[in-house]
């Protein structure tokens, strides 16, 4: 079986995570990954009070007696949501682990180490990975210029940030951005990370609580059907390409201001794409690994291939070659 440290520290059975999605996060997606050996995480600000959120990680351990996680994504808001209750709310369900994002995670990582929960703080930049393990966090997860979400805006590949993060950083290290097969796990791993985290593979399977629609757009996109939208801005976050993004893309490029797209880029369309099939009612986040994904697997079909396929890499392909066979 394919174990890493990763493993050992966070208690699953597969180096594979499924981070953070708004609006895909919900119980029936986390459990089942959960289910299948690899580590889920709930989208704490997906539910809309830290009430709900005790209830939904109520729901998700109905499904599953397997570790799980909660994400908690910080933003710098006008009027941020009441990060410190959902804080709360997550230490006080029992949640072993709570995936952070974002903003610096500081004010928060002391309440979550002072009761036992393990964090993994998911970053863009070599600098803020070394910044977040000087903060005491038990682990990382580097995005890649290839992720859907926020890429950050240094641009740097999943090639040359995982290694060059995996040089500066001692505690166990999630590759994450352009992730969606056997091949991307064993090459992580190469790279110096110690398992993957994916999120549009993970968009594309049977429980993923979305609309059919959206599943079936990803099999049907390639890697150059998604958008760099908020540029301008700095602030740039990567979507599937409609007509909505290309028209936010259009509007800021001609120097136009967030007012000026902020009725096209609401979270509330958003959410009607997942929950309706209508692709061009608003921006989705989808990464570079939509190109990647061929079908829509239930998730622990998805998660015994990769798995698999991965042994069979290194076995056999790489061994042969190591054996200089042809």
């Amino acid at each position: 079986m394919m174990t890493t440290r990763f493993c050992t520290e966070f208690g699953v059975d597969y180096p594979i995570v499924q981070g953070g999605m708004q609006g895909v996060g919900r119980a029936e997606l986390v459990a089942a990954v959960a289910n299948a050996g690899a580590l889920g995480f709930l989208t704490a600000l997906t539910q809309p009070t830290p009430e709900e959120l005790t209830r939904e990680i109520a729901r998700c351990r109905e499904l599953t007696d397997r570790p799980f996680g909660v994400n908690l994504t910080i933003l710098p808001t006008i009027d941020p949501p009441p990060y410190a209750e959902y804080r709360d709310a997550i230490i006080s369900s029992g949640v072993p682990v709570v995936e952070t994002a974002g903003f610096n995670p500081a004010e928060h990582v002391p309440a979550f180490r002072a009761a036992g929960v393990k964090v993994l703080h998911k970053c863009t930049s070599v600098r803020h990975a070394v910044k977040a393990q000087e903060l005491g966090v038990d682990g990382v997860s580097i995005d890649g210029f290839e992720c859907a979400g926020h890429p950050g805006e240094d641009d740097i590949p999943g090639l040359v940030l995982i290694p060059a993060a995996a040089e500066r950083v001692g505690i166990p290290m999630i590759a994450s951005g352009g992730f969606a097969d056997s091949r991307g796990l064993v090459a992580a791993l190469a790279l110096g990370a110690e398992g993957i985290n994916m999120g549009t593979r993970f968009l594309a399977t049977v429980e993923a609580p979305v609309h059919q629609a959206v599943k079936e757009r990803l099999v049907e996109a390639n890697e150059r059907e998604t958008d760099l939208i908020f540029r301008p801005l700095r602030n740039t976050a990567r979507v599937a390409r409609n007509s909505v993004s290309r028209k936010v893309v259009e509007v800021l490029d001609e120097g136009g201001a967030f007012e000026d797209v902020r009725e096209l880029v609401a979270g509330s369309r958003g959410r009607e794409v997942f929950e309706t099939g209508d692709l061009e009612r608003g921006v989705w986040s989808a990464g570079l690994a939509q190109g990647l994904i061929h079908d829509i697997p239930r998730v622990s079909e998805l998660i015994r291939r990769i798995v698999a396929g991965a042994e069979d890499i290194v076995h056999d392909r790489l061994g042969a070659l190591l054996a200089g066979e042809s």
